[in-house]
């Protein structure tokens, strides 16, 4: 893990880039029911506030091993959301 800043890029270009995905989409799709996409969008914001919480958190005994748990989270929480993207 590099350093705490680019833990947090990551999580905001991630995040970021998904929310941008839906947003194409609902350009793309403009006659499309907008329920779905919208609940994405609400998912990826509140996943990114859950983990940038984490990542300010000082209070945990192994911050290095704390990080990388929110590096991994960062990962998997992502790729949720780009699979229900994808099914669109």
């Amino acid at each position: 893990m590099a350093n705490i800043r680019d833990l947090k890029k990551d999580i905001n270009f991630v995040l970021g880039d998904i929310i941008d995905a839906v947003y194409l989409w609902e350009a793309l799709n403009p006659k499309e029911d907008r329920t779905k996409s919208e609940a994405i969008v609400d998912d990826a914001i509140a996943t990114f506030d859950e983990l940038i919480v984490k990542v300010n958190n000082n209070k945990v005994g192994n911050r290095s091993k704390h990080l990388k748990e929110v590096n991994a989270e960062l990962e998997t929480k992502g790729r949720a959301l780009i699979e229900r993207v994808n099914t669109l």
